[in-house]
């Protein structure tokens, strides 16, 4: 089957697939890999395949915010992915966990738009437990803080006159916010599939975007690698576990 958006044919993605929003980020995911191939560049949606350890990886890129991610998630599952992991960035709710720590995400706040157009309101966003695990576990491997939680998808990254939901759901409990989470969670659960997500916190999600946000850190970019790693080492532990 030809997937006419990410231009890819499906018989040479894998099932198991990591997604992230930057293409050039999906490139370095591969260099990560053993014999790692790009299959295309539509758009947004960057792919490559490559192998950990033995177990073949898909990797691809969706682009930021939900409806455009949401296409990608869906094109992949048509095309037999069956476990996606989201590795990403976002923003913290505390100061308990500052800019370089990971949060692997739960559960999602469905903020955002795209998946009330496909389920009721009260349906939940909620990962998967056991990619959950994988992911918090493979972590806590690598040198640096690690939490799990609730994280939430929210739509708009620079403010207008409305105000941002974040000191509710900081005051609710949640860790950090990001854009796409919720959409991979909420597809999944409608198509059958397991998802998971481990974002690297890169600043506040309440700062001044305009005056301090700075993604492009050491620390940052140290807690993008060791998601990275940890989303690698947990496919090969849920490859591993099927078998």
């Amino acid at each position: 089957m030809f997937l006419s958006i990410l231009q890819v044919n499906s018989e040479d993605l894998t099932p198991f697939a990591i997604v992230c929003g930057d293409p050039f980020r999906a490139e370095a995911i591969s260099r990560k890999l053993d014999n790692a191939r790009e299959l295309s560049f539509s758009r947004e949606y960057r792919t490559f395949v490559g192998e950990k350890n033995g177990v073949p990886i898909t990797v691809v890129s969706h682009g930021v915010g939900s409806p455009g991610a949401a296409v990608c998630f869906e094109e992949l599952i048509k095309g037999g992915v069956k476990t996606l992991i989201r590795v990403g960035t976002a923003g913290s709710y505390s100061a308990d966990v500052p800019p370089g720590s990971l949060v692997v995400s739960t559960a999602a706040v469905r903020e955002e738009g795209l998946t009330r157009q496909l389920v009721p309101h009260g349906f939940p966003a909620v990962a998967d437990h056991a990619v959950t695990r994988a992911l918090y576990d493979a972590a806590s491997e690598t040198d640096g803080l690690v939490k799990q939680g609730i994280t939430v998808t929210l739509d708009a990254f620079f403010q207008g006159v409305e105000e941002f939901p974040h000191r509710k759901y900081k005051q609710a409990g949640a860790l950090a916010v990001e854009m796409e989470i919720a959409a991979l969670y909420v597809i999944a659960s409608l198509r059958g599939v397991r998802a998971g997500a481990i974002v690297a916190l890169d600043g506040y999600a309440d700062a001044d975007l305009r005056e301090v946000y700075n993604p492009h850190t050491d620390v940052v970019s140290g807690a993008i690698e060791r998601e990275i790693d940890a989303a690698i080492l947990a496919i090969v532990k849920l490859r591993a576990e099927d078998k």
